[in-house]
């Protein structure tokens, strides 16, 4: 019995993995739910993907579709989200946001004034001092 024979590689071509197969298969659901794909073209698609066997395979199925940012890992994403809340916390403390940032202001004030309402009550109530009422103590 002869052992049956790879099959040579396409020119250039690498294997892909599971993990890109993957990959490649949320993107098209990220394009369906953009409304970039039908469900009928990500069925069609999603099946060439998982039958894929070479990167450029994938990367035929996802040509006309656009490409996500790639993922930076560490600190940099998050601080530049924080910069970029902080930079619109700031127009909407300071007003100059329009109807949609007076609203969230007044929304944030109250917060604000809810919470520190809060803690005089406890300050008052002693919580922090003195004996505890009802609280599971002796």
């Amino acid at each position: 019995m002869a052992a049956e024979e790879p099959t040579a590689p396409e020119p250039g071509g690498l294997r892909c993995s599971d993990a890109e197969r993957d990959a490649a298969a949320a993107a098209l659901q990220t394009a369906a739910g953009e409304g970039r794909l039908s469900l009928a073209e990500v069925e069609d698609r999603t099946a060439t993907i998982y039958s894929a066997r070479y990167r450029h395979e994938l990367d035929e199925v996802l040509a006309d579709l656009p490409r996500a940012a790639p993922s930076v890992p560490g600190w940099g994403p998050v601080l530049a989200l924080a910069a970029q809340q902080f930079a619109a916390d700031v127009v909407t403390l300071t007003g100059r946001g329009g109807p949609a940032a007076a609203r969230r202001r007044a929304a944030l004030i109250a917060a604000t004034v809810f919470a520190f309402a809060v803690l005089l009550l406890l300050a008052a109530h002693g919580i922090g001092d003195g004996p505890h009422h009802g609280f599971g103590h002796h």
